[in-house]
């Protein structure tokens, strides 16, 4: 052998041993951060505060005075920029539909408001103070559990949504089903923030942050371990519970299974992109895009995200008490979110999936509560340089975890890309129905996934933390 040779396979070999050893480097676990779980989240100062351990009975119900002045603002003329001539929502909500919205809104809606109200409330609602913060939720537990196993299950929702998502869950979860031998105390709180709970009056109170509140909350009501089932940032402050508080999770389902900022998965995009077979059924390439696609629809759907991320107090200002236009920001994404081919139709598809009296209970939960500026507030936290060198996504979960993907969700990652972070996936499916609402939109599907879900945790052996 030559010497040139020997130097060419020297040098090859020190380099394939460079990237072995910095891949294993980037792959391995970051520490878990360790967070102050009581720190004061509240107005003024903490030396002040003593926390109300109790746990209240909680009114939603709306002033009149307010809904009588929504009905004088719904009432106004309507001033709005035609939309171009053959569009439908792919320059945002389109006016000519809004218009119906707003008459409905005003006509039909707003006349029945006492029924609505009612709907709201046929779940308990309940209120305690963790942190400075009066946190709100809903808690139902099962009425029959004869043969039954009782597991207590944490519900998080996310943005532009509310607890509203999962009226139609609720009862699926809470009603005993022969099919499973399992039936769930279910807790679904408001996000501080969002709702009918309280925002911060501090800064960095972010994703990190807030799972530690909804951990607590857990803790408050004697759930020592538990379940948790999210979507959206849902997913996130689920993930956050499970990274912070292993110990605490009996196992973590979610519908919007992803990791954000990890530096690994771009490669693993790349080789999944390159070699699809080698990492997801034929079957299933339908819910993946190529790469170029992804970028677009990212730059397509995210401007919202940009805004909220760098201005929430902006735009929440143009929204609070402006209810025309709370309905146009948040309805949209309930168009383009459950299937983007929506955006083709003048009427962005919203009742193909849901009704207008649905819709506008999660605009109406927004608008009496005026919590649009505070819910925004989370994005631009969690997207902090603080936030992010937490490291959370690059610390492993070991925690049974189920992912299920519905085919008109947001680019879904695939076990491969998933594994970096999630080292105990137990559950891993692809519904062909369905967007990123799925609680809202197919709460049977979900739930069927769910609980094929818990049946796996409860069979498969449990992973050490």
């Amino acid at each position: 052998m030559g010497t040139l040779l020997r130097i060419t396979l020297v040098v090859l070999a020190i380099v394939v041993g460079l990237c072995v050893h910095k891949y294993q480097e980037l792959t391995s676990s970051a520490p878990i951060p360790q967070l102050n779980d009581a720190e004061y989240w509240g107005p003024g100062s903490a030396e002040k505060y003593k926390e109300n351990t109790t746990i209240k009975d909680f009114d939603i119900s709306a002033k009149k005075e307010l809904i009588e002045d929504l009905k004088a603002q719904l009432s106004r003329p309507l001033v709005l920029t035609e939309p171009l001539e053959g569009v439908g929502f792919q320059y945002g909500f389109n006016t000519n539909y809004l218009k119906e919205v707003v008459a409905y809104w005003r006509d039909t809606y707003l006349p029945k408001w006492g029924e609505r109200e009612a709907f709201l409330k046929q779940f308990p609602h309940f209120e305690t103070q963790i942190q400075g913060l009066r946190v709100h939720f809903i808690h139902v537990k099962p009425k029959s559990i004869e043969g039954k196993k009782v597991v207590p299950l944490l519900l998080i929702h996310g943005w532009p949504g509310s607890v509203r998502e999962f009226y139609r869950l609720i009862p699926l979860l809470t009603k005993p089903n022969p099919k499973s031998e399992y039936v769930f105390e279910v807790i679904a709180p408001s996000l501080p923030g969002y709702g009918w709970s309280q925002g911060a009056s501090k800064v960095n109170f972010g994703p990190a942050q807030m799972s530690l509140v909804l951990r607590n909350l857990m803790l408050r009501l004697g759930q020592e371990k538990f379940l948790i089932q999210g979507g959206d940032w849902g997913a996130i402050l689920g993930a956050n519970i499970v990274t912070l508080s292993p110990q605490n999770v009996l196992g973590y389902h979610s519908n919007f299974c992803f990791i954000i900022d990890h530096p690994m998965i771009p490669l693993h995009k790349l080789l999944r992109n390159w070699f699809p077979s080698f990492f997801i059924k034929e079957e299933n390439r339908i819910f993946l895009k190529p790469l170029y696609k992804e970028f677009i629809l990212n730059l397509e759907e995210s401007g919202y995200m940009h805004i909220q991320a760098s201005k929430p107090d902006t735009i929440g200002t143009t929204l609070s008490q402006n209810p025309v236009g709370l309905a146009a920001y948040i309805l949209e994404k309930f168009s383009t979110w459950t299937n983007p081919a929506y955006k083709q139709l003048e009427n962005g598809g919203l009742t193909k999936r849901f009704t207008l009296d649905e819709l506008l209970d999660i605009v109406m939960i927004y608008y009496t509560t005026n919590s649009i500026t505070t819910s925004q507030r989370l994005y631009s936290e969690g997207f902090t340089i603080a936030h992010f060198a937490l490291n959370l996504d690059a610390t492993h979960i070991n925690v049974p975890t189920g992912c299920a993907r519905f085919i008109h969700d947001f680019l879904p990652l695939t076990d491969f890309e998933l594994g970096l972070r999630f080292k105990n996936i137990v559950h891993s499916t692809y519904h062909k129905e369905g967007g990123h609402f799925a609680a809202m939109e197919v709460p049977e599907t979900l739930y069927s996934d769910f609980v094929e879900f818990v049946a796996k945790v409860f069979t498969k052996p449990q992973s050490k933390q």
